[in-house]
Parts: C-alpha cells; structure tokens; sequence
C-alpha cells in the first residue's frame, strides 16, 4: 500500500512505501539499505547506520540512537574477542 508522496533533498518525489520503501529510510539522496549494501556492511554495522539515519524521523530519535550504540557496542565486543583469540 502506498500512502504519501515523499520529497527528497534533491527535488525528486518518491513514494511512501510502507513495506518496500519506508520514508525514515528514504529521505535524502540514498536509501539507507542501498548504502548498507553497497559497503557491505553486515548485520550490526548495518544496523547501526539504519538506526542513525532513521533518528528523528520516525517515533523517538533518542530511543534510536540507543539502539545504534547498543549495535555498535555489540560490534566492537566482537572485533575484541577476534584479535584476543
């Protein structure tokens, strides 16, 4: 179901796909999951940025940061534990 028509910074219109293309994720020039892909990010680094960009567009910006750190966190404890072994 499309539900709204969605400006981006560079003038063009997308629409809001709640499914396929939500609007916290494609506001700007780059959809966030395009971005992920493209630096092969894996899963907690790819979350990280999804929960950055999302901040302050969709429901609590300070929750979604929150949950960045916590991704991020978990990253960094992994790399850790790979260079003690």
């Amino acid at each position: 179901m499309i539900t709204a028509i969605v400006p981006r910074q560079d003038d063009t219109v997308v629409q809001n796909d709640p499914v396929n293309h939500p609007a916290h994720y494609t506001y700007g020039k780059i959809e966030t999951i395009d971005f992920i892909e493209d630096k092969k990010l894996g899963f907690c680094l790819g979350n990280v940025v999804k929960y950055v960009t999302r901040a302050g567009h969709k429901l609590d910006a300070l929750e979604d940061l929150k949950k960045a750190r916590w991704y991020l966190d978990r990253e960094i404890a992994r790399l850790e534990k790979e260079a003690e072994s």
